[in-house]
């Protein structure tokens, strides 16, 4: 992935301003290291913050849940998979925006997923510009209680 030629964020109108770190921590959770790097990349490239994470229980045992301002995860993981951690988050009271990206989309998968309040489901490999889309619609849209 090439951060060059993308489109900027919405909070983003200049590149002064990308460059400068935003308050919003964005969350990478994926189990190929690669990816998970790529999308780092990404992200920071458009003045965000990010912690990446291999798993999606290296997340909930991380500090970071409370800091988060969206969720960007596989789908098919060991353990806990992007579903799971979704129906998790939620149980615990936790209405953070999330992203799914797949190798494997389904569309019983993609139904739930955006049922239960998904920002995205891309299908890897996926481009960039509907990456930032979904990013930009969950860090605008207020977060129900």
């Amino acid at each position: 992935m090439s951060a060059s030629s993308v489109a900027r964020p919405a909070a983003c109108t200049s590149d002064r301003d990308c460059n400068t770190v935003s308050s919003a921590l964005i969350s990478i959770i994926d189990d190929d290291r690669s990816v998970r790097e790529a999308i780092q990349g990404l992200i920071r490239s458009l003045g965000y913050a990010t912690a990446a994470f291999g798993s999606a229980e290296e997340y909930l045992d991380s500090d970071r849940i409370h800091d988060t301002a969206c969720i960007i995860t596989d789908l098919q993981m060991p353990g806990l998979s992007g579903i799971d951690l979704q129906r998790r988050l939620i149980a615990d009271g936790h209405r953070t925006p999330m992203i799914f990206v797949t190798a494997f989309p389904s569309d019983r998968l993609r139904k739930h997923a955006l049922d239960a309040g998904a920002f995205g489901f891309l299908s890897k490999p996926f481009n960039e510009t509907s990456l930032i889309a979904c990013i930009d619609k969950a860090l605008q849209r207020p977060i129900p209680n």
